[in-house]
């Protein structure tokens, strides 16, 4: 399995966020007993009275001190969620194991009849075979998409991007995607996917499904499908490419884009860009291709 950069880059930033929380805890645990204790150190305290209290508080503090550590060192570092996703894919790889084999014993004894092979047939499978269909999006950390059917960055530097890898292509999307951007893009073929039948748009081709658009598109090698989130969900099972805009930061969002699963999709590019005046956060261009099976 190709190692998925972007998911170590996260996991790497939220360990240094863990650890910056650790150490400003020790910090506050060390002032906050010295002040307790100079406290019975003030002439007119009680101490006889107050002594029990003192130890009990820097006694509570120091185990919720002990549980932090517990936490952001052992916790997170070995138990995390990727320790958690690949203990469940081992589950089931083990339990997949245990029925391939008993369907091979059932067809052996003729309680199954014996697999036969077919033929796939059917509009995307011809598709993914001939042409590229290429998704492309970006990105927040947490695969923010947008909020209030609009972008939540501006990143002049990926709009380029996306200007010169869909230019002279069919670009496919969802009806509230194209009435965010408001028009037909220049130097692109615009269809439109909704569900009403009577929906036009001067300069733009319509379609009433993901399949429908595919077909228009059936020119262009490389159709680019650019939104929203159904959409997205529905294609990413026949796209062959992906060429996504990590955004290195998190944000309030209301649509997200599906979750990339790094045993089916191969990461072949990926180029990093650090904030500058003109881009308020680090982000990444980063290409994937579907693993052959």
């Amino acid at each position: 399995m190709a190692t998925n950069q972007h998911e170590i880059y996260e996991k790497a930033r939220k360990r240094t966020v863990q650890k910056k929380g650790f150490y400003i805890h020790i910090v506050l645990f060390i002032l906050g007993a010295s002040i307790i204790y100079s406290l019975t150190l003030i002439n007119g305290f009680d101490i006889d009275h107050n002594a029990v209290n003192f130890y009990i508080a820097i006694t509570v503090w120091f185990l919720l001190l002990l549980l932090h550590f517990v936490k952001v060192f052992i916790t997170s570092k070995f138990f995390d969620q990727d320790w958690e996703r690949k203990a469940t894919e081992k589950l089931i790889q083990k339990h997949n194991k245990k029925v391939l084999l008993l369907e091979k014993k059932l067809q052996k004894s003729g309680v199954l009849p014996a697999p036969t092979v077919t033929k796939m047939k059917g509009l995307f499978t011809a598709f993914k075979k001939k042409r590229e269909i290429i998704l492309i999006a970006a990105l927040g950390s947490n695969n923010e998409l947008g909020k209030d059917n609009d972008l939540i960055w501006h990143l002049p530097a990926d709009l380029k991007r996306f200007k010169k890898l869909t230019s002279g292509h069919h670009i496919i999307m969802g009806r509230k995607t194209f009435e965010s951007i408001g028009k037909p893009l220049p130097n692109r073929t615009t269809i439109i996917i909704t569900r009403d039948k009577n929906y036009k748009h001067e300069g733009c081709l319509i379609a009433n499904s993901l399949e429908g658009a595919i077909l228009l598109s059936k020119k262009d090698e490389s159709p680019f499908i650019i939104g929203g989130a159904q959409i997205y969900n529905q294609a990413l099972k026949i796209a062959t490419k992906l060429e996504i805009t990590y955004v290195h930061h998190t944000f309030e969002a209301d649509v997200f884009f599906p979750k990339i699963d790094v045993t089916i999709w191969n990461e072949i590019k990926r180029e990093f860009y650090k904030a500058d005046e003109k881009h308020n956060y680090d982000f990444s261009f980063v290409s994937y291709t579907k693993k052959t099976t």
